[in-house]
């Protein structure tokens, strides 16, 4: 893997980007100049985690809904970690190509 213009070699930096969900996408897509691959899952991290946020927010009042948006959070966190760490452009469907689309 090549370096980021963070400084970082870009597995790291696209794997950090899922840290925080979509706090530390934020900051890695305002922060990333060039690198497509970083950018892509720091956008990827953004759409994914703020729209299971805002499902958690919305159904708040239905702890078992609540509970399975978490576990899917939990799965797609660790997943996606994984698959930067290993220099992959892991697509989720819909979501990734959104995410392609935006980073660009």
């Amino acid at each position: 893997m090549a370096k980021s213009s963070t400084g970082m070699e870009e597995n790291v930096a696209a794997l950090l980007s899922y840290v925080l969900g979509w706090v530390t996408g934020i900051i890695f897509f305002l922060l990333e100049k060039e690198s497509k691959f970083v950018k892509f899952h720091a956008m990827q991290s953004i759409i994914t985690f703020g729209a299971l946020t805002v499902l958690s927010i919305i159904f708040f009042w239905l702890p078992v809904l609540v509970w399975v948006i978490d576990v899917i959070f939990i799965v797609l966190w660790i997943l996606l970690m994984i698959k930067a760490y290993q220099g992959a452009k892991f697509k989720l469907p819909v979501i990734g190509d959104l995410a392609e689309k935006w980073s660009a």
